[in-house]
């Protein structure tokens, strides 16, 4: 963690929705006037998509059925808590950019499902903001979470997020369905041992619950929509949260526990708007005190 240069990380799995938290995240700093430099968690994994197709035949051969981008060994994760470090230490560090579409693969010269080379982060940038897989994960080897000034979770329940996965798969990758169904279970060990246990160091949780029946993720044909769903709301450290604010500024929410929120699924931008300002500003605040 660090005064001078501040490190916000959301995680969530894929699908989950962090990039639409992301956007929320753009939104704020734009209007706070707060420069940020950004991660994609996708640029630390260690295989391009030829390579990770590669990679998973060898696992296989090696008995290992489950080697999956959730896990350690699919990842550059020591090089991402390298990064974390080195920007709280001097507000620098490298990244780099994965291809995922065509358009993209366009505009960088590279092909889709490959990287673009390693480049320094801007300078004179506030903070810095991560959005993927792994950014709060801990293991015997590594510990990116103790360097994160502020974490967030993004996490559907699992049945919400299988839903999404099979969809998003099927439509936007071309997967079969057994094959979409095959990903969820190659990877179920992976998201267990690396995925999960990162939602209890996060600082806050946005977990969105349908309100329709998702019993049998397996056969659903659409995706819950935000006003078909609520979203609970968890903060590790509730001292100083304003939750009568909240239930004033959010109509139909309540709290479920001392320190959660419920509220409907089509508010979660003006919960989150509410929420994470006041913790930007105070970090944004407290580096430029140091500077």
């Amino acid at each position: 963690m660090s005064a001078k240069h501040p490190i916000i990380s959301v995680t969530g799995s894929s699908g989950a929705g962090t990039t639409s938290v992301r956007q929320t995240f753009e939104n704020i700093f734009r209007r706070e006037h707060i420069t940020a430099a950004f991660i994609e968690g996708d640029a630390f994994h260690r295989y391009g998509r030829a390579e990770m197709e590669q990679a998973i035949v060898e696992a296989r051969l090696r008995g290992n059925n489950n080697f999956s981008h959730f896990g350690e060994q699919a990842n550059l994760l020591s090089e991402l808590e390298e990064v974390f470090r080195t920007y709280g230490e001097s507000g620098r560090g490298r990244t780099r950019h994965y291809i995922h579409d065509e358009h993209e693969g366009e505009r960088r010269g590279r092909g889709v499902g490959t990287f673009t080379d390693w480049e320094d982060l801007p300078r004179g940038t506030d903070l810095l903001f991560y959005e993927g897989l792994h950014g709060a994960v801990v293991t015997p080897t590594v510990d990116v979470a103790r360097h994160a000034d502020l974490k967030i979770g993004v996490v559907p329940v699992i049945n919400l997020e299988w839903i999404q996965k099979l969809i998003r798969d099927k439509s936007a990758r071309g997967y079969s369905h057994d094959e979409a169904v095959e990903a969820i279970l190659t990877r179920m060990p992976d998201y267990v041992n690396y995925i999960c246990p990162q939602f209890t160091e996060t600082d806050i949780n946005f977990q969105r619950v349908p309100t329709v029946d998702t019993s049998n993720p397996f056969v659903a044909r659409w995706i819950p929509t935000p006003d078909e769903s609520m979203v609970v709301i968890r903060f590790r450290d509730p001292r100083g949260i304003d939750f009568p604010y909240l239930q004033s500024m959010i109509p139909q929410s309540f709290m479920s526990r001392a320190n959660s929120v419920v509220i409907p699924g089509g508010k979660l931008d003006l919960a989150m708007q509410l929420i994470l300002t006041p913790h930007i500003l105070t970090l944004v605040e407290r580096r430029r005190r140091t500077t």
